[in-house]
């Protein structure tokens, strides 16, 4: 039984390992299922033994690394001695995540909306989840005083993703890569962080 479920996960390991070299080729919208299974190597049909489609293989591409990230996130946060300073680790851990895969970063950032289930349909708990990190951080700082108690947690937390995403967006679409990803996890963290600061003066 332990060698059966091995296999399975090996398996279901390889479709998606292939599934990010071919979605990062082609992109996702021209990718067929086929190619994924012949880049895995193995049988088409085997594909649908694990995935719905190709749709559902994009959006378990996802969630496992939403998972790894968050997981990641949080081990690194707790080394953090203040709110801010763990603001920082969490921009850095963000960022870095896209220079330790491009391929995957390529698909997180911009194949992953090209899939309307993804968009339209699929309920986003990781994503919620990943935002509640920042959501809890920014109340832990107003709950000891060095973050204004004005500030909704939730949008800034949307708002400081938001302002990563998109610097980590721009660094997949350019063609050299000349920017700091550790340099402007920085930039963008202390400018948050100037912006939140209780005036205690």
């Amino acid at each position: 039984m332990g060698g059966l479920q091995a296999r399975t996960e090996d398996k279901h390991k390889r479709i998606l390992q292939a599934a990010i070299k071919v979605f990062a080729q082609n992109g996702f919208y021209n990718s067929k299922v086929s190619e994924i299974a012949k880049e895995a190597g193995v049988a088409d049909g085997t594909i649908y033994l694990y995935f719905k489609n190709k749709d559902d293989i994009l959006i378990s591409l996802f969630e496992e690394e939403m998972e790894r990230i968050i997981q990641s996130m949080k081990h690194e946060i707790e080394k953090g001695k203040d709110p801010f300073e763990k603001l920082k680790r969490f921009a850095f851990v963000q960022l870095n995540s896209k220079r330790e895969n491009p391929d995957l970063a390529a698909i997180m950032e911009v194949e992953l909306r090209q899939s309307s289930k993804f968009m339209k349909e699929y309920v986003n708990k990781k994503f919620i989840e990943y935002l509640k990190i920042i959501s809890r951080i920014i109340k832990e700082g107003q709950e000891v005083g060095i973050i204004k108690k004005g500030l909704d947690p939730i949008i800034i937390s949307r708002a400081f993703w938001g302002a990563l995403d998109e610097v980590a967006r721009f660094w997949v679409l350019s063609s050299k890569r000349r920017i700091s990803l550790p340099k402007s996890a920085e930039m963008i963290s202390d400018v948050f962080i100037r912006g939140m600061v209780e005036d205690t003066s």
